[in-house]
C-alpha cells in the first residue's frame, strides 16, 4: 500500500496505561501520544529509541498524536498502530499482490459472522468461489536472529476467532488467518507458545481442520506501509 504517511520522528520515552506515551520531539517537546496497541507491545518499548508518530486533525481527539513505528530492542522497526494491518491487507489484495486471494470481486470489511457474534476483518464474495473469511493479525513480536512470533500476550480474542474460523471451514467456507508482519529484519515467523499455550492449541487444531495460514511481510517507512513479501511460518 503506497500511502503519504507523514510520520514524524521522536523519542520514544515510555508507554502507560496501555493506550498512552510519551515521546520526545524533535524540537524537544514532551508529548503524549496515543498507543493503539492492546497487546503487551514486548521488546517494542525501548526508552530513548527512535519513533514515529502521525497527527490527526480531527478536534475532537483527546490525544492528536498516535504512535506509529517504534524501535525494537534488536534494533528493527515496528507497527504497532494496529488498526493500520486491516488496510494494508485490503490494499495488498485490491492490487492483487496476494495470489491465494485473488479472483474475488466483492470484499467487505468488518461484518458481523459466527455463533460467538464475531466480526470478520475482510469478507472475500465470489459467485463460484464462494465466500473466504479472512481474519488479520498484527506481529510485532521480534526475537532478535530474523524471528518473529505471535502472539505477544496472552489473547483469548485471537482463540476465539480461530473457533469462527474452523466453524466457517465445517460450512464449505474458507477461512484464512493472516499474519501481517509489520517488523523489519525478519526471516521466519512462529507461534510463541510459552505466552499463550491456548493459542498455539487451538490454532494448530484449526490448520488440522482446514484454516488456511498467510505471512507477509510490512515495508515499513515514515512514507510507506505497505506488504512486501511472503514469509515461511515456522510449526
Amino acid at each position: 500500500m503506497k500511502k503519504d504517511l507523514s510520520l514524524l520522528p521522536a523519542t520514544f520515552v515510555k508507554r502507560y496505561k496501555r493506550f498512552f506515551t510519551d515521546i520526545r520531539t524533535e524540537q524537544g517537546e514532551l508529548l503524549t501520544v496515543h498507543c493503539p496497541n492492546t497487546g503487551s507491545m514486548k521488546n517494542c518499548q525501548v526508552e530513548n529509541s527512535r519513533c514515529w508518530y502521525s497527527l490527526s486533525d480531527n478536534p475532537k481527539r483527546k490525544l492528536p498524536g498516535t504512535l506509529e513505528i517504534v524501535t525494537t530492542s534488536f534494533g528493527n522497526l515496528a507497527g504497532v498502530n494496529t488498526a493500520r494491518p486491516n488496510h494494508i491487507v485490503r490494499q495488498a489484495i485490491e492490487d492483487r499482490l496476494i495470489p491465494e486471494l485473488r479472483g474475488y470481486p466483492s470484499m467487505r470489511s468488518e461484518v458481523r459472522y459466527g455463533a460467538e457474534k464475531s466480526r470478520i476483518d475482510l469478507l472475500l464474495e465470489d459467485e463460484d468461489k464462494g465466500q473466504c473469511y479472512i481474519e488479520v493479525k498484527n506481529v510485532t513480536l521480534d526475537c532478535g536472529e530474523g524471528c518473529a512470533q505471535f502472539p505477544d500476550a496472552v489473547t483469548s480474542r485471537g482463540a476465539k476467532h480461530l473457533r469462527e474460523l474452523m466453524a466457517m471451514v465445517a460450512e464449505g467456507h474458507r477461512a484464512v488467518l493472516f499474519f501481517c508482519v509489520q517488523l523489519t529484519g525478519v526471516e521466519t515467523v512462529s507461534i510463541a507458545g510459552h505466552i499463550d499455550p491456548l493459542y498455539a492449541e487451538t490454532l494448530s487444531a484449526a490448520m488440522d481442520a482446514g484454516v488456511e495460514v498467510l505471512v507477509w511481510q510490512a515495508d515499513l517507512s515514515d512514507q510507506t506501509i505497505r506488504l512486501q513479501r511472503p514469509l515461511p511460518l515456522v510449526i
